[in-house]
This record gives structure tokens, sequence and C-alpha cells, in this order.
């Protein structure tokens, strides 16, 4: 059974036409897009945004410890 559907092949395929012809900018910042994974990502984006099928997001990498409140600075 196919993963993507129709909906999100016609998505991608227009963000990757924009993104060829520089017209192609990200959500927030308006910035242009030239990586061809972020206009994958876009195209996918507006496919699951519209109803396609695509398959859920996998969730981004955990960072382990992070920095707390107390530093490890000695007085």
């Amino acid at each position: 059974m196919a993963k993507y559907g129709k909906k999100a092949q016609s998505k991608v395929k227009r963000a990757m036409h924009e993104r060829k012809h520089g017209t192609l900018r990200s959500g927030r910042s308006g910035k242009k897009v030239t990586s061809r994974k972020q206009a994958i990502a876009i195209g996918l984006s507006e496919a699951r945004r519209a109803g396609g099928k695509v398959p859920r997001k996998r969730g981004g990498r955990k960072r382990k410890g992070g920095r707390s409140g107390k530093s490890g600075k000695k007085r």
C-alpha cells in the first residue's frame, strides 16, 4: 500500500517547482528556500494541512540534560 497520497505528490511537486524558480518562501521568516529537503518538507506539510494521506511527522531528537539554572561555576 502507498505511503503517500496523490495530494502529497502534487503539493511536493509544486513546492519543488517553486524552489527551482526561486519563488518558494519558508513560513514565519519568509526567507527564500534553497534546500531540496526543505522544499519537500513544505510540500508535505501543506498536503497534511489539506487533508492528504501523509504519514505523521517523526518526533525530533530529544536532548539529554541541557542547561539548568545553576551553572557549574565555582565562586
